[in-house]
């Protein structure tokens, strides 16, 4: 049985990212740090998905873990239950 990630917000999050600075989305959804990974996925089949920012300015992440374009926020929280 395939594990699901724990939704830990239904709307994304502002953050400011700088160009070229290496990030580690977090993609189990139990970290504490979200969007990013505090290492909270151990023991699970996840693993933090990096990612570097193309441009230094504000994103919006996705918190739901449903979005097409991990990391970023594609309104995937509306068609949640």
């Amino acid at each position: 049985m395939e594990e699901k990630p724990i939704i830990a917000d239904k709307k994304p999050i502002a953050v400011d990212l700088e160009i070229g600075k290496e990030y580690y989305y977090c993609s189990c959804g139990k970290s504490a740090n979200q969007p990013f990974c505090d290492g909270s996925h151990k023991g699970t089949s996840f693993t933090p998905v990096p990612f570097k920012a193309e441009e230094s300015k504000t994103h919006y992440l996705c918190r739901c873990k449903h979005t097409k374009n991990v990391p970023f926020c594609d309104g995937s929280h509306n068609n949640l239950e």
